[in-house]
């Protein structure tokens, strides 16, 4: 396999973790490289050759072309705050003497007037950009390629002080068969190894990638039993009544798929030279298909090095949600032990957490994840399907610090919502609670004593009534899998927990959640009956990045809720939230009465000293600035 055809960066250089005392960063290459640093500020210098550096940096060898590297720069002397820090980033292909700067392998990475990339260390949290649900085939544009555009024009006083990036980076579970084509043809280039099945109508990965089961991957796996539970649970692909579609017809499977989906929706790299050709087995109507989406998807091809661009420069804070593994994923025991039961369906799950491990969660924190957990990760890359990828699996599956908190003012906590589940004992098809009671005996510890915290749930804890209303209703028909029922108030243990925490008087005084998940954004300011002064619950919802909610169902479901649960509606007393005073702050230019914005693009938030929040925006993927007025608008005890 000849490598003159890829680039040398194939994605990255992505800002992770960054502090005045360390300096995370991720890349993927497609040839093993010495790495050199350098970082320059008004008031310091300090350089690290490529001896130094190879002590502080972490790789995976993942195929033929095909290498990741985590820089991890333990820093003696600390990077100074609120200043500009320029990081030139050498790369010296092995057995090469010639060393390479971005203008060699990605030319477009830096800012106007800038000759290197960099970024700013904040003393504290001012501004932040956060979102979720970023799917390439959705019609609407790249909310990250507005939100470079967007950094390209402000001062560095406004720059935010991090990239919180709250679910569903990739749709693992909702692939266009153009992606899926691209995808093929990006491992071959890349050299990855077959991966061997069990319990599968294919032997291997390579039988998989060749033959394509486009738009019929739902066949794969059994028909009997536990194992057509399995297959239920991941490719039903059913059609909801409240929400849109699931399309789980081109289900990422192996590991090799998911690794190249995350070089692909990225940075521009990956898909030089990568034809999008329509395989020849497609009938006439799914010819038509994949000619619109390949066509969307030329579009987002042109703003990843916008994307490139942006993650080089803002440190990105990532959490998975369930498209970044597959749909609905462990939304309740019976679920679980359907998705579980097979090992093949628990394959594909421990293929894409596989994944987000080493594209995500490694550089969120690294200190998480010990040493023989990347050791069988490497194993599991040079023999997929082996002994060592089952035994991979297993620790991904039980890995209990997929959470974790950056030392910001205020600090940040990103909660893990997916394994860390609060299971039914009386029903096994009822939701699962989002977080179990130890989960969040642990979160309320870490708060004791913050005067203010950012908490990150990829869903939002303080949803729309009718819409928790209507998961509920098909939770009492046995159905929760048709509405995704998978709120914070579903479960009644995991609600009653979550709500003596804000009222515990040591927690925060001022609480901001950001979530994502439900495909519209909104603003509710939440304040509790029977504790004084405080404290001040801001939920603030940004969704999608590349995402919409159906416009006309959402229209309905908003006003239907407004005339349901009005201030005045005995409804409310009807709800767990029982006690709260919830306060809607309607979006800018609203029609009357209007509190859902539905509009693809990216959250942008601006805290007072006291970290609470002074602005809320939506930054569109079309560039316009949508504001949600602060002040109260039609409160309502809940």
């Amino acid at each position: 396999m000849q490598s003159s055809n890829l680039a040398l960066v194939l994605a990255g250089p992505i800002l992770r973790h960054i502090s005045p005392q360390r300096v995370v960063i991720w890349l993927a290459c497609s040839e093993a490289v010495e790495l050199s640093l350098v970082f320059e500020s008004p008031e310091q210098r300090l350089q690290f050759d490529s001896g130094s550096l190879s002590k502080q940096c972490q790789s995976i060898v993942a195929g033929e072309h095909l290498y990741y590297y985590l820089i991890d720069i333990q820093l003696e002397t600390p990077l100074p705050s609120d200043t500009w820090i320029s990081y030139d980033l050498q790369l010296t292909p092995r057995g090469q003497g010639q060393s390479l700067g971005w203008q060699h392998w990605a030319p477009d990475l830096t800012y106007p007037s800038r000759d290197l990339p960099g970024f700013i260390i904040t003393s504290k949290v001012k501004r932040m950009l956060h979102g979720s649900c970023r799917k390439p085939h959705h019609p609407s544009d790249d909310g990250l390629a507005a939100a470079d555009a967007w950094l390209a024009n402000v001062e560095l006083e406004q720059w935010p002080s991090l990239l919180m990036m709250s679910g569903d980076q990739i749709y693992a579970d909702d692939v266009a068969t153009p992606m899926l084509v691209a995808i093929h043809r990006l491992i071959e280039r890349l050299g990855l190894a077959n991966e061997s099945f069990a319990a599968s109508q294919l032997d291997s990965s390579e039988a998989l990638h060749q033959q394509g089961y486009y738009l019929s991957r739902q066949t794969l796996l059994p028909k009997k039993g536990a194992e057509q539970a399995a297959k239920k649970a991941l490719f039903s692909g059913v059609r909801k009544p409240i929400f849109t579609s699931d399309h789980a017809n081109n289900h990422l499977i192996s590991l090799a798929e998911m690794l190249a989906m995350y070089l692909l929706v990225w940075s521009p790299s990956g898909w030089q030279d990568l034809a999008m050709s329509p395989p020849e087995e497609l009938a006439l109507d799914e010819l038509d298909e994949y000619l619109q989406q390949r066509e969307i998807l030329e579009r987002f091809i042109q703003g990843l090095a916008k994307v490139q661009r942006l993650m080089a420069h803002l440190p990105c804070a990532m959490m998975f949600d369930d498209h970044d593994v597959t749909d609905d994923w462990n939304l309740s025991a019976a679920w679980e032990l359907a998705a579980y039961g097979h090992p093949f369906s628990k394959r594909i799950i421990g293929n894409a957490m596989a994944g987000y491990f080493l594209c995500q969660g490694w550089g969120n924190a690294p200190d998480n994840f010990p040493a023989e957990l990347l050791e069988g990760l490497q194993q599991s890359l040079a023999e997929p399907g082996g002994e060592a990828h089952q035994q991979l699996i297993e620790q991904l599956l039980s890995h209990s610090q997929w959470h974790y908190c950056w030392d910001t003012q205020p600090a940040l906590l990103v909660l893990d919502t997916r394994t860390h589940r609060w299971r039914s004992e009386r029903n096994l098809d009822a939701p699962s609670g989002l977080m179990d009671w130890e989960a969040l005996c642990e979160l309320q510890q870490q708060m004791i004593g913050l005067d203010s915290a950012i908490l990150v749930s990829p869903a939002p804890m303080f949803g729309v009534k009718l819409i928790e209303v209507i998961q509920r209703i098909f939770t009492w028909l046995g159905k929760p899998l048709l509405v995704d029922a998978e709120n914070w108030m579903a479960h009644p243990g995991a609600a009653n927990s979550l709500l003596n925490m804000f009222r515990h008087g040591k927690t925060p005084q001022h609480f901001v959640i950001l979530s994502g998940d439900v495909h519209y954004s909104f603003v509710y300011q939440i304040q509790l009956r029977r504790r004084q002064q405080g404290p001040e619950i801001w939920q603030i919802t940004s969704s999608g990045i590349k995402n919409q909610f159906p416009d006309s169902l959402l229209h309905h479901l908003d006003k239907l809720n407004r005339w349901l649960y009005s201030p005045k509606s005995p409804l409310n007393w009807f709800t767990k939230r029982r006690g709260m005073r919830v306060i809607p702050h309607r979006p800018e230019n609203a029609a009357s009465g209007e509190r859902l914005l539905n509009a693809a693009g990216i959250g942008l938030l601006e805290l007072n000293a006291d970290g609470s929040p002074h602005a809320v925006w939506q930054l569109t993927s079309q560039g316009e600035l949508v504001a949600f007025a602060m002040d109260e608008q039609h409160a309502r005890w809940e």
